[in-house]
């Protein structure tokens, strides 16, 4: 098992920027990733990582968001730019194998 936690998220005006971070109680060698939940939506993917650092993002953050993981620190980050209202929801980090999620960032845009 392991255990996410997630940190960082809170309020920015349209146009900024935030940093979030998600620490894994142990290291993971397989891919860790960012979703999102927006009032009354279905959970999306946001980004992935791969153990090698190799990234990949939704066609709705690319440009804007670049994730990135320190595999020495067992954590993985979101770095956000260019914030939009969109954005808004709560964050959560995930890993595969094992399945595990954390308890959420809230990230709040306003315009």
């Amino acid at each position: 098992q392991v255990q996410l936690v997630e940190s960082g998220g809170g309020w920015v005006q349209a146009g900024g920027s935030l940093r979030l971070s998600c620490v894994a109680s142990r290291r993971v060698i397989n891919v860790m990733a960012w979703y999102r939940q927006a009032p009354g939506k279905q959970r999306e993917w946001v980004a992935s990582v791969t153990n090698n650092g190799s990234p990949s993002q939704a066609d709705s953050v690319k440009g804007r968001f670049t994730i990135s993981r320190d595999n020495a620190k067992n954590t993985v980050y979101l770095q956000m730019n260019s914030l939009k209202p969109e954005d808004t929801a709560v964050y959560y980090c995930r890993t595969y194998v094992p399945n595990a999620w954390g308890q959420g960032t809230q990230v709040t845009v306003s315009s």
